[in-house]
């Protein structure tokens, strides 16, 4: 099925969930080792709630992790996109970068590049002042990809919403402002 893109990157398409996303997404969500720094796998009722949530956020923000495809074949493969952040600490309420890549996608810098793609959304369209991303310690494949999008590391913290599970709880918290990413673009 062909879908409408909000933006692109090179290879990636950014769009609205659709609930022809469900059966996709239900199979991202129910595999391990996508799973492995989350705090379990999510069934697929729990995958079409989390969808209706990320579509209102869509229509209450303009922002979402967005639904990801792969531009040359519309093979959908997760979500990369922007998240609102109310949990307790000491740099919320913000906004965040996160991305979810089905395991065929991984080692081809599709997480990098969107991620880039959509910091540029975020500064350029939304307007936005700054940009966070969490991930578990353990998590050392997305620290990379904060790195490599240009966001520097702020503080390591307990996640509130982690406690019952103390291998994930420790977590990174990197920052990327407007101005700061300003100042990136007009060195490259």
């Amino acid at each position: 099925m062909q879908h409408e893109y909000l933006f692109q990157s090179t290879r990636l398409g950014f769009r609205n969930w659709t609930n022809d996303d469900l059966n996709e997404f239900a199979k991202l969500n129910a595999d391990p080792a996508v799973m492995e720094h989350f705090p379990g796998l999510l069934t697929r009722e729990e995958t079409k709630a989390f969808i209706e949530r990320l579509k209102h956020q869509h229509e209450k923000t303009g922002y979402t992790y967005f639904a990801t495809a792969i531009l040359e074949t519309g093979e959908f493969i997760g979500f990369i996109g922007l998240g609102f952040k109310d949990f307790k600490a000491a740099f919320t309420p913000a906004t965040d970068i996160g991305w979810r890549l089905k395991k065929s996608a991984w080692g081809k810098g599709y997480a990098t590049e969107g991620a880039k793609r959509c910091l540029e959304f975020a500064f350029e369209t939304l307007k936005l002042e700054q940009i966070i991303s969490i991930c578990p310690l353990k998590n050392v494949h997305s620290e990379r990809v904060m790195k490599n999008s240009g966001m520097e590391k702020q503080v390591v913290f307990k996640h509130p919403q982690l406690q019952a599970f103390p291998e994930l709880e420790m977590c990174s918290c990197y920052q990327l402002s407007r101005n700061q990413w300003l100042k990136n673009r007009s060195i490259s």
